[in-house]
C-alpha cells in the first residue's frame, strides 16, 4: 500500500529556500515588502516545489482567531433546517469563516458531545437552530458566554439575538386565507407545545384571528411527530364531530404537514375535497401532492444568512442590546385550501 508523503512544514520551506523561518512567516503574512526580490523568489519556488500549504487553524490560533463558527441543528432531516443551513453556509463563505455543523438528531448525549466538541475547536461564535432541542442543553449554551444567535426559537430568561419568522403575522395570514375560503371548523395541529415560542405564537395568532368570526369553530390538538395512530384518531375525530361543515387543518410545520397528509390518505379524506389543508413551510413535493398543498413559505435562506451576519457582528464587538429580527412569510396557495363545494 502506497503511503502518503509527510506534509511539508515551514521548516522544510525555510531549508529549501536557504533562509530562516522568520522570513517564511513574513512572506506568508503579507509582509513581502520586507524581503529582497531574490529571497521572495526563492521562497515562492520552495513553496511550489514542496506543495506547502500553511495550516490556517495554526495561523489563526497564533493571532487569537480561528474563524470557525459552530452550528448546532436539532434535526438535519427537517427541510426547514436544510434551507437555513444553506443560507448560513453562504454567509460564511462571503465573510471568510468556516462552518462546523453538528446535527444532534434530538439526542441529549449527542447535544452534550457537540457542545464539548465546539468548545475544543475554539469556535468564535455559535448559531443554534434550537427547535426540538432539550431544555438542559439550552441552559448549558447560556453558560458558554460565546457570541450566539438563535434561529426561530427563544430561550426563556436568556438575553440572546434571535432571527426567524414573524410568527403572529404569518399565522394570521394563513388563518385569514382559510376563513376567506369559507371553512367553518378549523384545527390547528402542532407537536407538543412545551415552551417552544414558535408554536405558541402561531397558535395564539390563529385563535385571535378566528375570534373575529364567531360562527367559525376553532380548536387545537398536539400530536407527537411519529405517532400515526394518534394522528389518525385526532383527524378522524375532528372531521366526524364537524360533519356537514367545511373543515380545514393547519399544520404547524413542514414535518408535521407530511404526517397529516399521510394520515388523511389512510383515512380516505382528500384535501381540497373532503377537508382543507394548509401547512407551515414550503415543501418540494407540496405542488405535486393531489391538487397541491397550500403552504406558508418561510424565507429560510435569508433567515440563515442574517443569523450568521448577526453572530459575526457580535464576534467583532457589536455591543448593542439584543434584537429579534423577523421576516415575513409568503402564502403559496394551491388546491388543498381553495373554497369547497
Amino acid at each position: 500500500m502506497k503511503t502518503r508523503p509527510p506534509r511539508a512544514t515551514i521548516s522544510d520551506v525555510a531549508r529549501t529556500a536557504k533562509t530562516g523561518k522568520t522570513s517564511i512567516s513574513r512572506y506568508l503574512n503579507g509582509e513581502q515588502n520586507l524581503l529582497s526580490p531574490d529571497l521572495k523568489a526563492r521562497i515562492e519556488r520552495a513553496i511550489a516545489e514542496l506543495d506547502y500549504r500553511p495550516s490556517q487553524m495554526a495561523r489563526g490560533l497564533k493571532r487569537g482567531r480561528t474563524r470557525l463558527i459552530g452550528l448546532i441543528i436539532a434535526d438535519i432531516t427537517n427541510p426547514y433546517s436544510v434551507d437555513v443551513l444553506s443560507g448560513i453556509e453562504a454567509a460564511c463563505r462571503a465573510h471568510g469563516f468556516t462552518l462546523l455543523m453538528c446535527n444532534t438528531n434530538n439526542e441529549v448525549d449527542l447535544e452534550q458531545h457537540y457542545l464539548q466538541l465546539l468548545s475544543s475547536y475554539q469556535v468564535e461564535g455559535i448559531v443554534v437552530n434550537a427547535v426540538g432541542m432539550h431544555e438542559d442543553i439550552l441552559k448549558r449554551l447560556q453558560q458558554s458566554m460565546l457570541p450566539m444567535v438563535l434561529i426561530d426559537r427563544k430561550i426563556p430568561d436568556f438575553a440572546c439575538d434571535v432571527v426567524g419568522l414573524n410568527n403572529p403575522e404569518a399565522a394570521q395570514l394563513a388563518t385569514k386565507h382559510l376563513l376567506a375560503n369559507g371553512y367553518e371548523a378549523l384545527l390547528f395541529l402542532s407537536e407538543p407545545l412545551g415552551s417552544v415560542n414558535t408554536r405558541r405564537e402561531r397558535l395564539a395568532s390563529f385563535f385571535s384571528t378566528v375570534a373575529t368570526q364567531p360562527a367559525v369553530q376553532a380548536e387545537n390538538a398536539e400530536v407527537a411527530l411519529h405517532q400515526p395512530e394518534q394522528m389518525d384518531a385526532t383527524l378522524r375525530d375532528f372531521h366526524q364531530r364537524h360533519a356537514g361543515k367545511r373543515c380545514a387543518v393547519m399544520a404547524a410545520n413542514g414535518a408535521l404537514t407530511l404526517q397529516v397528509a399521510r394520515a388523511l390518505q389512510r383515512l380516505n379524506l382528500s384535501w381540497g375535497e373532503s377537508i382543507g389543508l394548509l401547512g407551515f413551510d414550503e415543501l418540494e413535493w407540496a405542488a405535486l401532492a393531489g391538487v397541491g398543498i397550500t403552504t406558508l413559505k418561510q424565507p429560510t435562506w435569508q433567515i440563515g444568512y442574517a443569523a450568521l451576519e448577526k453572530v459575526i457582528a457580535r464576534i467583532e464587538g457589536d455591543a448593542h442590546p439584543v434584537t429579534e429580527q423577523v421576516f415575513s412569510g409568503e402564502l403559496i396557495v394551491r388546491g388543498s385550501s381553495q373554497r369547497l363545494g
